[in-house]
């Protein structure tokens, strides 16, 4: 299993298009329909993020989300922590301490100090984590979606997104009028 699943991916990707100057609040389905990943996981992903503070969501049919801070306010660390938790990198077993020579009643050196392969682990996360924690989400935003998108690319996102957000106020529309002639004829 990986350390970073596969929800910090959809989060990160799914964060990028909320840094960009949209006229509209995203759904999550949006977010995720327009990077082809299944909206139903990206829907448990959001309220992870909403309650770490990332995004905040409004309701509604013109609901959607937002970032909640400044995007260079918002580590890659702040996104694993919130959809991953905060967890160990490397769970020692003192395996160090099982030698079958020691009877099941390892001597006290056998166990003294930090485990050798536990303190390669905790460095590799310390770096890790501190390389995480620098990364903004802007400046991976300018890193992803500034590497040769052409001029007009972000129009279309930002078309797009307000037609899906059209689709779903027509829907609702419908909707209405349906109900509305149902309880006429009733």
């Amino acid at each position: 299993m990986a350390y970073i699943g596969t929800g910090v991916e959809y989060a990160l990707h799914c964060l990028l298009w909320l840094v960009a100057p949209l006229e509209q609040r995203p759904s999550s389905r949006d977010l995720a329909e327009i990077q082809g990943v299944p909206p139903a996981f990206v829907a448990k992903i959001f309220p992870k993020l909403e309650k770490a503070g990332i995004v905040e969501a409004s309701g509604g049919i013109r609901g959607g989300y937002r970032l909640a801070r400044a995007p260079e306010d918002i580590s890659v660390l702040d996104v694993v922590d919130a959809v991953e938790g905060r967890k160990a990198l490397f769970d020692c077993q003192e395996v160090r301490g099982r030698c079958a020579l020691f009877d099941n009643k390892p001597p006290k050196w056998a166990n003294r100090g930090v485990c050798g392969i536990h303190a390669v682990m905790l460095h590799a996360e310390k770096v890790l984590r501190d390389e995480l924690a620098k990364t903004s989400l802007a400046s991976l935003t300018a890193g992803v979606l500034g590497k040769g998108i052409p001029s007009g690319f972000m129009s279309e996102v930002q078309t797009w997104f307000a037609d899906r957000q059209a689709a779903r106020e027509d829907a609702r529309i419908v909707g209405m009028r349906s109900r509305s002639t149902t309880r006429e004829d009733a």
